[in-house]
């Protein structure tokens, strides 16, 4: 087998079989051509079927020269799988990175926003202008769903249970998941739509999209971004706020009074608990308050 077409039916495994997003499936093919690239550089011919565990860790030690623990760490899991999806076919019978460990990563904890930031980044928008009640419904709907930017401007009028207290939202991979919504963010929506929205000329193919710009148009992540900015500068907010630390504090907010990690995870569209799991380092005192409460043995 070809190392090209080993990529290409890979590409087509990962678009076809495990349904990823065209993004998701270019970085993994990505992290398989910087090693096609370095046997080219070593005159190393091999191929996919019968590489050797000693070239790939040949591979993994010249790259950690060159990049960080964290990019080292995605090639690694990158080719991990190409070689799984090679023994899953019938090509390989082991892997060559089984005992290739991953460099130790320490995680760093997003930055959050208390309520009354928040509530401060909100005052600042100038309701005097048309976007500023599409920007208020902008920024509650980043924190009262907890949405990644994708997810916002992809939201659809055709998306929205009100009646229900549900959107659908599709998230990474095009996986749709429903999310409660509060009744803050149904009526800024509401109020955007019916004040603003509806006055528009919306461009033809985005009649369903429920955030647009000046021309009628979806918004992009950029724009979005640019909000989030200028107003966290303008509330004089010195943290680094992005449209996701409206995320991060929603998951935070919600585990501090109490809410299930499960819960949480399901709303976020996590597919491992563990990428949840970063939520419960960042209010110790929120788990101490758990174990008093709940643990058998609280008292002596």
């Amino acid at each position: 087998m070809k190392w090209q077409q080993a990529v290409t039916d890979y590409k087509n495994y990962l678009r076809i079989e495990r349904g990823l997003s065209e993004n998701s499936i270019s970085n993994y093919s990505l992290d398989i051509n910087k090693l096609i690239n370095w046997l080219d550089e070593n005159a190393i011919s091999t191929s996919p079927e019968a590489i050797s565990e000693e070239v790939v860790q040949q591979f993994i030690y010249s790259i950690a020269k060159e990049v960080n623990p964290k990019s080292q760490s995605r090639i690694i899991s990158g080719l991990r799988g190409f070689f799984n999806y090679l023994i899953f076919e019938e090509y390989r019978n082991t892997n060559p990175l089984e005992l290739i460990e991953s460099p130790k990563i320490a995680r760093k904890l997003p930055d959050t926003l208390s309520l009354s930031e928040i509530n401060t980044l909100i005052a600042a928008i100038d309701l005097s202008k048309p976007q500023g009640e599409r920007n208020r419904a902008i920024l509650e709907t980043l924190y009262g769903c907890g949405l990644r930017v994708s997810e916002l401007i992809n939201l659809k009028i055709s998306d929205l249970f009100f009646e229900e207290g549900f959107i659908k939202v599709t998230g990474k991979g095009d996986k749709q998941r429903f999310v409660p919504i509060g009744g803050i963010t149904v009526r800024y929506i509401d109020l955007y739509r019916n004040e603003i929205r509806k006055h528009q000329d919306i461009h033809p193919t985005a009649n369903d999209t429920l955030f647009l710009n000046r021309r009628g148009k979806p918004l992009t992540r950029a724009m979005i971004f640019t909000i989030v900015k200028q107003l966290a500068e303008k509330a004089a907010i010195r943290k680094n706020v992005s449209p996701h630390t409206f995320r991060h504090s929603f998951a935070t907010h919600l585990l501090e009074r109490g809410a299930d990690l499960r819960a949480i995870q399901q709303m976020l569209g996590h597919e491992s608990i563990t990428t949840t799991e970063v939520y419960t380092h960042i209010d110790k005192s929120h788990l101490a308050k758990v174990m008093n409460e709940f643990h058998p043995r609280k008292e002596i």
